[in-house]
């Protein structure tokens, strides 16, 4: 299937979810996540902050987790063109952006590239890793300047069940998807 349509067609049954369902399969995905992943204090996780009205899962509740483990969190904010990464602390002040997702008030870079963890926004991943965001291509031009050690983890409330017919040349696949019930590997067999 095609981008636009699958884009569309995850954009209609996420927005079916109702906001306790979200919040719910949120709280599965972060569960999964932690008990695959196990992360630990000092580690770096870049985490996206969720588009509410997009009804995206709820990584407000990793973040709180990260922080309360002394993990540092890290979070995108498109500043100009280009996705940066605003370090944030348990006292970071936020506001409203033009997308209405709440970002750090602050334009600083933190100039880190090496992360041990970047979760990602998708709205569908296939079988392969492949990932259909928003379309505006800001994740994989993050992900060429980043480490290469990293771990590009996607999550979703759906699991993947179709391919996606028009993989370009210049997109990066996610190395895990993490769903309410499962965590799937894209690195085959590499762990």
């Amino acid at each position: 299937m095609l981008k636009a349509d699958l884009r569309k067609k995850y954009m209609q049954k996420r927005k079916a979810l109702s906001r306790d369902e979200a919040f719910l399969l949120s709280e599965k995905i972060l569960a999964q996540f932690l008990n695959f992943f196990t992360p630990y204090e000092g580690q770096k996780v870049h985490v996206f902050i969720p588009i509410e009205k997009f009804n995206e899962i709820d990584t407000q509740i990793f973040i709180q987790y990260f922080l309360e483990q002394n993990i540092h969190v890290y979070v995108p904010k498109v500043v100009g063109d280009q996705l940066i990464s605003v370090e944030i602390f348990k006292d970071t002040a936020f506001e409203t952006s033009a997308w209405g997702i709440a970002e750090p008030a602050s334009n600083e870079d933190s100039g880190e590239i090496c992360f041990d963890y970047v979760i990602t926004p998708l709205l569908y991943c296939d079988k392969k890793g492949n990932r259909v965001g928003y379309g505006k291509g800001f994740y994989d031009a993050f992900f060429e300047s980043a480490c290469k050690e990293l771990k590009k983890i996607g999550v979703n409330y759906f699991d993947p069940d179709e391919y996606i017919d028009d993989v370009w040349e210049n997109d990066i696949p996610l190395d895990y998807l993490v769903t309410p019930t499962e965590v799937l590997s894209f690195l085959s067999g590499l762990e």
